[in-house]
């Protein structure tokens, strides 16, 4: 592709929407590929071409329902369009003659109630009452990943010609504050505050940075998204870079996401050869660098000053702040550090403008959250829902409920990092503000089912020993005081606790809070007092059979 101007983005995607006429598309982020849907992809190739139709047979990211894969979607004249869930490849004949050559859907193959859940802002400007809906996630089972003219006939790279020609930075970054978008990684600090502070510092050369170095347990939201739409994480950096004044950028990304690595390499490239990154984007003035960097594993990097030490080819430990990256970062450059989830959020607020967004969710969360539903529940997966919608929804209406003969006793948010809120608290809404209130926090959006076979205090020493082990131990608070912790709930747990216990508990967790250097340790006892708060009995009992078996 050669280096394209302005007018020329709307005739691409004519030119590729004139082009769609029968398609079938197949899942294949990671959950897909894992659970067969290469071999799936290679059988609808090989039957079509046996049966000479013409078909475009397209490779696409995670549709969001994990449970189902490998997934198949058949969209062809004279049938209605239809998802099909566990397909196998001797599956794939009968798909082939009866749904595309005799147009007949093949019902017992059908998941209807997974297609009803993809309600997007691609086709749909709001939301449906407790339904899920899809900004970040809206093109992720639609486009080719690998495709940038597929991404542009999705309205791909608007949002940057509507900046780069009709806004100045100052107006992009008035527009990103009045939409209320709030950082995605966990901290929920407004993103459009953090780019003015980037843009009005002084100094020396500034930098993008996007932090992909997703670590909770079960979280795969981050990898999900760069893996099935990585070009709308390019262009909300590039829109931010644009708005900050930075010239320079780094995509941060865990080394075991290797799809997401090849796919995110693979889009840099194609943006380079159109013009959409490098020298003069769209033939103006501004040019933009993006490299990517590879994390190693340790979970403390995706805290923002460990993750600047890492890239600068340093031990990754945090330091203390001020000053602020926003000041102070890259190679003492001003640093705006943004997550996957909130630059994705951004080529659509762009598009559909500050109040579109703001007008989803609530008035202190506004748009949706991403989130990976896992744990004891029917149906786990990849979620998005506007910001407000009660925890009960999620877990009991889009996630299933409960698995065959078993009840719902908590679920985790947050992370390692998070709160355990009890079943009797669903009717949570999620916004910020109402998990912190429970002691939880919205993190980078792992959502965790427990049932009633779940041990709290096995629970709670799995969390804090995974924060013990990922910490740094740069600061004595967290060092010390989570060692400290965990060998408390490792006597619980075996039976061995003292009365004294919950009270040391309580303390050392109020001396970390306050005195941990960074985010991990000052939120490593959420686990700890969440559950101490709802479930004190779980942790008496521990104790009582202490004292019975002594």
């Amino acid at each position: 592709m050669t280096k394209l101007q302005k007018d020329e983005l709307e005739t691409i995607a004519e030119r590729r929407r004139a082009k769609r006429t029968d398609w079938i598309t197949v899942g294949m982020g990671s959950c897909g590929l894992a659970a067969g849907a290469d071999a799936v992809f290679r059988a609808l190739q090989d039957g079509a071409r046996e049966r000479g139709l013409e078909l475009d047979i397209r490779k696409t990211g995670c549709v969001g329902a994990c449970h189902a894969e490998p997934l198949v979607e058949v969209d062809v004249q004279g049938a209605p369009r239809t998802l099909y869930g566990h397909v196998k490849p001797e599956w794939v004949d009968l798909i082939l003659d009866s749904h595309v050559t005799l147009k007949r859907v093949v019902q017992r193959l059908a998941v209807p109630e997974i297609a009803e859940q993809r309600r997007t802002c691609n086709d749909h400007p709001q939301p449906e009452a407790n339904r899920q809906f899809k900004i970040v996630t809206r093109n992720c089972g639609l486009v080719d990943p690998e495709d940038l003219e597929d991404y542009i006939a999705f309205g791909g790279y608007q949002a940057l010609r509507r900046c780069l020609f009709e806004l100045s930075p100052e107006e992009v970054v008035e527009e990103v504050e009045s939409s209320g978008l709030r950082g995605r990684g966990g901290a929920g600090f407004s993103t459009g505050l953090k780019w003015r502070l980037t843009r009005e510092a002084a100094g020396r050369e500034k930098f993008i940075v996007c932090n992909g170095d997703e670590g909770d347990p079960g979280a795969y939201m981050d990898r999900s998204v760069l893996e099935g739409d990585p070009f709308s994480v390019i262009e909300g950096m590039t829109i931010a870079a644009y708005a900050i004044g930075a010239n320079e950028g780094y995509l941060y990304i865990r080394a075991e996401y290797p799809l997401a690595v090849a796919r995110i390499e693979a889009a840099i490239r194609s943006a380079k050869l159109a013009g959409l990154l490098g020298r003069n984007i769209l033939g103006t003035d501004f040019s933009l660098n993006l490299e990517v960097r590879l994390g190693a594993g340790a979970f403390v990097c995706g805290e923002e000053t460990a993750l600047i030490a890492s890239i600068e080819g340093k031990r990754g430990t945090p330091r203390p702040r001020p000053p602020y990256p926003s000041v102070s970062g890259l190679w003492g450059g001003p640093t705006c550090i943004n997550n996957v989830e909130t630059l994705a959020n951004i080529p659509p607020i762009l598009s559909n403008g500050a109040q579109w967004f703001r007008s989803i969710g609530t008035e202190r969360s506004p748009g949706t959250k991403v989130f990976a539903l896992t744990g004891k529940v029917r149906r786990p997966g990849l979620v998005e829902i506007p910001m407000g919608t009660p925890l009960r929804v999620v877990v009991e209406e889009i996630g299933g409920g409960a698995l065959p003969g078993r009840t719902i006793k908590a679920v985790q948010t947050g992370g390692p990092s998070g709160g355990v809120i009890p079943a009797a608290l669903l009717d949570t809404p999620v916004t910020y503000e109402d998990l912190a209130e429970l002691g939880s926090m919205m993190g980078s959006g792992g959502m965790i089912v427990m049932d009633d076979e779940d041990s709290i205090v096995d629970i709670t020493r799995f969390y804090l020993g995974f924060c013990v082990e990922e910490s740094c131990g740069k600061c004595a608070p967290c060092r010390i005081g989570g060692r400290q912790m965990l060998t408390i709930l490792e006597r619980l747990a075996e039976g061995r606790g003292r009365p004294e216990d919950l009270d040391q508990l309580r303390q050392i967790s109020k001396t970390m809070k306050a005195a941990s250097l960074c985010g991990l340790g000052k939120s490593a006892p959420n686990p700890v007092l969440s559950t101490l708060r709802f479930f004190p009995e779980e942790y008496q009992r521990a104790i009582s059979a202490s004292r019975s078996n002594a």
